[in-house]
């Protein structure tokens, strides 16, 4: 089967600004915007045309006291984005003026967080995992709840009706939602779950072990219908493209997998110089971006992330 995308001809193009190194990157809802999280306090967020070639304006989200280990845009508006951090906060902020507009103190230092589908509720966890849920217009925790296992990556299905946790034990846990009951509990992996992709088409879910496999799993009857087995280090980041019809994935392995979710064929491997922290596609076109642990040749932090998937360098 031939590959609808020219991979071996497509390009990576490096992004600086931040001074420590990228935990995360996120494109906004329309594919407009990309958002970076790093371990110098601050987020950014760089204005990316997709066929442009122009100087990439950026602006600097400023006010954490810790790391900004994650962020999500609101899947409903392309200027509003949340970003949590080791500082106990949550916070909002308006892309168009750097300006942050609500700010959460939660319990603990904040790794993991996702908006709803509908961009009513934002889900954050911890590092005593511990799970809050915002109600965004009030940005107010309406439900708290604290896990007697190690919780990593967490997302919504599509409806909002279902929410997944990763967990340290190599299962899925599976809730309902709004009332968190639990339904399912998925062993998915023979080692800790790190992080999970919901397939945009509403198909699959994705999920990417210490175990080195990213698995993929049937959405309705919560069976695994294939492993992806390209990685030989743990899987920290996963992310499906915007037609379903390929996965991302990346580890300490210095290369980035793309596969083809239909046959589990690896069709591309990007190189990288470093373990990877985060990669996602844009919602709308065939871009990657991705960012991990890059030093200079003085063994520093070089605060870069990259995006590929451009026609020329």
């Amino acid at each position: 089967m031939e590959e609808t995308i020219p991979f071996k001809s497509l390009h990576s193009r490096e992004y600086q600004g931040h001074k420590k190194k990228v935990h995360s990157v996120a494109w906004n809802c329309i594919g407009t915007k990309l958002a970076s999280g790093s371990v110098d306090q601050t987020a950014r967020v760089w204005h990316i045309e997709p066929h442009g070639h122009g100087k990439v304006k950026d602006i600097e989200l400023k006010g954490h006291t810790d790391s900004v280990d994650q962020l999500c845009w609101d899947p409903k508006h392309g200027d509003l984005i949340a970003t949590a951090s080791g500082d106990k906060t949550v916070r909002l902020w308006d892309a168009r003026s750097g300006k942050c507009s609500q700010q959460a103190e939660l319990s603990g230092e904040n790794i993991n967080i996702t908006y709803k589908p509908d961009g009513t509720h934002i889900a954050v966890g911890n590092r005593d995992d511990e799970l809050t849920i915002l109600d965004v217009r009030k940005f107010k925790a309406i439900h708290k709840r604290k896990f007697n296992y190690e919780v990593n990556e967490i997302a919504w299905n599509m409806t909002g009706d279902m929410f997944f946790l990763t967990t340290g034990n190599g299962t899925v846990e599976v809730l309902a939602y709004p009332s968190l009951r639990p339904v399912d509990t998925l062993m998915a992996h023979t080692a800790g779950c790190y992080c999970i992709a919901i397939d945009p088409l509403g198909r699959y879910f994705a999920v990417g072990s210490a175990d080195s496999l990213v698995s993929l799993w049937d959405i309705k009857e919560m069976l695994c219908v294939r492993t992806f087995t390209k990685l030989e280090w743990p899987v920290r980041t996963i992310s499906f493209n915007h037609t379903g019809e390929y996965i991302a994935s990346a580890s300490e392995d210095l290369f980035i997998d793309i596969s083809n979710v239909q046959t589990g064929r690896s069709v591309h491997q990007i190189p990288c110089r470093a373990a990877m922290n985060s990669v996602e596609w844009n919602p709308k076109y065939n871009l990657l971006a991705y960012a991990g642990d890059d030093k200079n040749k003085y063994q520093a932090d070089e605060g870069v992330f990259r995006i590929f998937g451009f026609e020329s360098a």
